[in-house]
């Protein structure tokens, strides 16, 4: 495919919002002409470049390496246009592939039916060429192609991240609605946490949270827990590249982090992030307990407080507007000297927490549009 030096163009998709913390996090790593995009940012960078953001970027869902852009007027054009595609320089007769599809605005109306089209593509011009076909592999496949078509634009691009980046590998338990882990790491990179701090989660669920800060503060690479990835079965994986940059990224793992707190009315729910925590080896780190929030103790005389509160979309709760109005009365009783930051999708009753808001980010969790908005408690 490409020699390490070789530079290429790679699309990183990451969620609404977070796009401005990925292109810094993508700076860091050494990758150049970074180009803000919608839930995307656009980069340039070799081999190296692309293994080290799929094991350290916190804030992007999955990195994608564009093998063509085309006009699609009717439906025929994408057949035509990605069987004249070389796939014999990405894929070996007789292996596996996936395809996934986003459309918008489209002369298609089913992504499903782009996926297949795609697919027959690929398949047809192996069958041709060779006398045999790849197979069809959902889960693990050698390749996985992903296919965007917006209004008459269509990109064809391999996916070298396999499994979204947001399946870190450490939650093995989860509640009835658990964040996402690239939502939250990007919660706490977008509310100024310095990794020094105190910080709790008073409605911590499985702990996503708190297990990203812990990450966060030590150093340890977003991917650590991850066995696999999608490039690890192309052609020019070099695995002792892959072994050396590993190594060097988890050298600068550091075994000091703040006061981390969590608590939870269920007593599930802390039995699940202390399952989590074990898996991690970071349980030492985080101090856990059954209780509501109006009912806990201000740890220190300041600290941080980033939560995900029950939506009333997914958790029923009896009383929303009464259950937020409480959530604001427990922050100006008890944690005066405290920073919070609260998501949430019901923007209602957000305003019955009855504080005002220093800061509103627009966010979302799933296809939950949310806010996500900072308190500065005095």
């Amino acid at each position: 495919m490409k020699k390490n030096e070789e530079k290429s163009k790679y699309v990183a998709k990451t969620l609404a919002g977070l796009e401005e913390i990925l292109a810094g996090e993508l700076k860091d790593l050494g990758a150049t002409e970074i180009k803000i995009l919608t839930r995307a940012v656009e980069f340039q960078g070799n081999r190296d470049v692309l293994y080290r953001a799929n094991y350290c970027c916190r804030c992007a869902l999955r990195f994608l390496l564009p093998l063509a852009s085309f006009q699609v007027h009717e439906q025929n054009d994408l057949y035509t246009r990605v069987v004249d595609l070389d796939w014999d320089l990405y894929l070996d007769p007789g292996k596996t592939l996936a395809v996934d599809a986003v459309i918008n605005k489209s002369v298609f109306t089913n992504s499903h039916f782009v996926a297949q089209k795609t697919k027959d593509a690929i398949v047809d011009r192996f069958r041709r060429q060779w006398g045999v076909r790849p197979s069809v592999n959902l889960d693990d496949p050698d390749i996985r192609i992903n296919v965007y078509l917006t209004g008459e634009e269509c990109t064809v691009a391999l996916d070298s991240s396999g499994a979204s980046l947001h399946k870190r590998g450490y939650r093995k338990m989860t509640g009835l609605a658990p964040i996402n882990e690239v939502l939250a790491a990007g919660m706490i990179r977008l509310s100024g946490w310095d990794g020094k701090m105190l910080l709790l989660d008073p409605m911590c669920g499985s702990g996503t949270i708190l297990i990203e800060a812990a990450l966060l503060a030590r150093k340890i690479p977003a991917g650590f827990f991850r066995e696999k990835f999608g490039f690890m079965k192309w052609k020019d994986f070099d695995p002792e590249q892959w072994h050396i940059l590993k190594e060097k990224e988890n050298d600068k793992i550091i075994q000091t982090c703040p006061e981390l707190y969590g608590s939870d009315i269920s007593p599930k729910a802390i039995s699940d992030v202390r399952h989590n925590l074990a898996f991690t080896g970071l349980v030492d780190f985080v101090h856990l307990e059954v209780k509501p929030f109006d009912r806990t103790r201000m740890p220190a005389e300041n600290g941080m407080i980033i939560t995900n509160p029950p939506y009333d979309e997914r958790l029923r709760l009896d009383d929303t507007i009464g259950f937020y109005k409480s959530i604001g009365d427990v922050l100006k009783k008890k944690y005066t000297s405290y920073e919070a930051w609260v998501i949430s999708s019901d923007l209602k009753a957000l305003k019955f927490i009855g504080l005002h808001p220093s800061k509103k980010i627009t966010l979302f969790n799933g296809p939950l549009e949310c806010r996500f908005v900072q308190f500065k408690l005095y």
